[in-house]
């Protein structure tokens, strides 16, 4: 069902509690495979990886190109972006399940996409500040992962090569078509 992609440079400490977290993922046959698009890393991201079993494409290219390079290589029809250190809460799984089965059933795969919901174990005043812009109709931020099928990924041109091309990515997606899940994630630190 899912092919997650996480951008990794010299992130061997930040990749470990996202990669224990899709372990859940796994085993309920949620995530098919896991891919780091890794960007020339000097200290043991890519063993780190490696030895998780994912998938490590190394690119001399910007963080945007090697994104788009890793969604090309996803065998499966959804991506999940993810960010080293970001720690997916242990409903994530059914919500993103369901997420994924509904826009499928009501036809919504290519024009709908989903992101977690802020969590920490003590809110800092920036995630309470951004749980309220969202409550008061802002547009989620992905920045805690974005799941969307990859046909719509296509669709709207993927990464580009960019200073941020997630920020780029989710300024291309429509507010009313963003969920928000109520499965949370958390930066891990």
């Amino acid at each position: 069902m899912l092919s997650v992609v996480i951008a990794t440079h010299d992130s061997e400490r930040a990749l470990l509690p996202t990669l224990a977290a899709l372990v859940q993922g796994a085993a309920a046959g949620i995530v098919r495979e896991v891919i780091v698009a890794d960007a020339g890393s000097r200290d043991a991201t890519a063993a780190v990886a490696d030895s998780a079993g994912c998938h490590v494409l190394v690119s001399a290219e910007g963080r945007g190109a090697g994104l788009k390079a890793a969604a090309a290589a996803a065998r499966a029809p959804w991506l999940l972006f993810l960010r080293p250190g970001v720690v997916l809460d242990a409903t994530w799984v059914d919500e993103t399940r369901r997420f994924v089965e509904g826009a499928e059933l009501r036809g919504r795969a290519d024009t709908y996409a989903a992101v977690f919901r802020a969590a920490a174990l003590r809110p800092t005043l920036l995630e309470a500040l951004a749980l309220l812009c969202t409550a008061l109709g802002a547009k989620p931020d992905a920045s805690r992962g974005l799941v969307i099928a990859k046909t719509h990924y296509q669709a709207l041109g993927g990464h580009r090569d960019v200073d941020e091309p997630e920020r780029d990515l989710h300024r291309r997606l429509r507010r009313r078509h963003l969920v928000l899940l109520r499965a949370g994630a958390m930066v891990a630190g």
